[in-house]
């Protein structure tokens, strides 16, 4: 079994001692292949073919309709393999197939936005009180940017990350999970047959310590940008202060979605699971706390209930499937932990809960799961859950609504559900979060920003903010007539 390789400096290369990782499918367990192990000497191998070619190399001088087009004709090769990289996510992370292939044509558009929006323009001139001076503002590449990845979105991730900081001239290197890094693999050599020019973009597998710590703690690495969980975004900030390097940091969240009583109860019970049971709750920004307004909750409890219950939950393959299973075996038992808890704290049980005893027992499936009367200080309320868990909570006024959905250490997305519009905003902009939505939910678009408040991190990804951050702004001030200053009395 021939394994996944870095890319680094042009080639496709193992790690220095050759060692390898298996990576599996988590529907039931077996593996799917071997991807080279790296360490910090690998990392610094790569940070140091990034570094010569940003200080040195062509790219971050090549003209902007050449980086775009390089970047074109990259999205036009992802969408001619669509198909070859939504079957490697599904059966190396597990989520329907109609998901990854959903993430496929998104991570193509993506690729082309940032593309043409790198011969756009972005600086600025601006008038000054001395007018014999003008001066203006001319972005630049940041430089050597290390960008770690989760494991829920393993293509778009890197879509997120790669599309901006290629764009705007930067070198890169992107470590994947190490629990799926089979469509970075593709990727890669896609990227290789487009051409970029040697240590322009890598790849470094292995875990994240020791490779993702050493791209943090470089004082040779510009930027870091990381997607994942809030202990790790902690210790990659402290990591960063060496060279005080420039970070983006996307975590945790405990989304809220308030819902009013005067929603169709059809289009509630659908997007209470779709908000989080879509990616088997393995999302970010899931919406994991659903508020209903008590008229509401009544007429659709019992619903919901029910149609959680009946959702297909299988291999991603089958195209039957709705819900897959979990990434590993691992974090299906930590999601199993947090069900426990539940149920032991007194939280009643209105569904799921309990792991499969059929065929499925032999993969990571959880069944999709939901929990009302759960105390505010239990852990399935407070904590980060990252799988199919639903709390559920009643609220009688808007304010009290406003108050309970907040109250959350995190601040990633939200969402309120009415016909009302002029409550609708009231509420939304009282929402402590950078991403939110009335009246829909998930829904992400390029054009547009994405990031957190508070635990959730902090920096942008997506729309011009997510080009903006892999550049610093740089001021150039000029003297139309220049003549002598006068300053010093001996020179004049």
């Amino acid at each position: 079994m021939e394994p996944l390789l870095n890319y680094v400096g042009g080639k496709f290369v193992p790690a220095r001692d050759e060692r390898t990782r298996e990576f599996l499918n988590p529907a039931d367990n077996s593996v799917l292949g071997l991807a080279t192990e790296s360490d910090a000497a690998d990392a610094a191998a790569a940070v140091a073919a990034a570094r010569a070619a940003f200080d040195e190399g062509p790219w971050p001088a090549t003209p902007p309709p050449e980086r775009a087009a390089r970047l074109f004709r990259l999205a036009d090769l992802i969408e001619a393999n669509a198909e070859e990289f939504s079957r490697r996510d599904t059966l190396n992370n597990g989520k329907p197939r109609r998901e990854a292939r959903f993430d496929a044509a998104d991570t193509a558009a993506c690729f082309r936005y940032y593309a043409g929006l790198a011969t756009k323009p972005h600086g600025q001139t601006f008038e000054l009180s001395d007018p014999n001076m003008t001066s203006m503002t001319v972005r630049e590449p940041v430089g050597v940017c290390g960008q770690i990845i989760p494991w829920n979105y393993p293509l778009l991730m890197a879509a997120w990350k790669l599309a901006p900081a290629l764009a705007a001239g930067n070198c890169c290197i992107l470590k994947p999970s190490e629990l799926t890094p089979w469509s970075a693999q593709l990727l890669f050599q896609l990227i290789d047959e487009v051409g970029f020019p040697p240590g322009a973009v890598q790849l470094l597998y292995g875990a994240g310590d020791p490779v993702g710590s050493a791209l943090a703690a470089s004082e040779r690495v510009d930027k870091i940008a990381f997607t994942g969980g809030t202990a790790t975004g902690r210790k990659i900030m402290q990591a960063a202060t060496g060279n005080l390097k420039r970070v983006t940091l996307e975590l945790g969240g405990k989304s809220p979605i308030v819902m009013f009583a005067d929603v169709d109860p059809d289009v509630a019970v659908e997007y209470a699971l779709f908000g989080i049971f879509a990616g088997q709750g393995e999302v970010c920004n899931a919406g994991s706390r659903l508020f209903l307004e008590r008229a509401l909750a009544d007429k659709i409890l019992p619903r919901l209930a029910a149609a959680a219950a009946k959702i297909a939950v299988g291999p991603g393959l089958d195209e039957t499937s709705e819900m897959g299973p979990l990434v590993s075996r691992a974090h299906q038992q930590k999601v199993l932990g947090y069900i426990a808890g539940g149920r032991e704290v007194g939280a009643t049980l209105l569904t799921g809960g309990e792991s499969y005893a059929d065929h499925r027992a032999a993969g990571n499936f959880v069944p999709p799961t939901i929990f009302t009367d759960v105390p505010p200080d239990a852990k399935i309320w407070r904590e980060e859950i990252f799988g199919p868990v639903l709390c559920v909570d009643t609220f009688e006024t808007e304010e009290e609504a406003i108050r309970k959905a907040n109250d959350t250490p995190y601040g990633l997305a939200g969402a309120v559900f009415t016909k009302d519009g002029s409550r609708a905003q009231r509420v939304i902009r009282r929402l402590r979060a950078g991403v939110t939505w009335i009246n829909t939910f998930h829904f992400t678009f390029n054009e547009v920003p994405w990031g957190g408040f508070k635990m959730s991190g902090f920096g942008r990804e997506l729309g011009p903010h997510g080009y903006d951050a892999y550049t610093e702004v740089k001021q150039i001030t000029t003297h139309l007539a220049p003549a002598p200053l006068g300053w010093f009395r001996h020179l004049g």
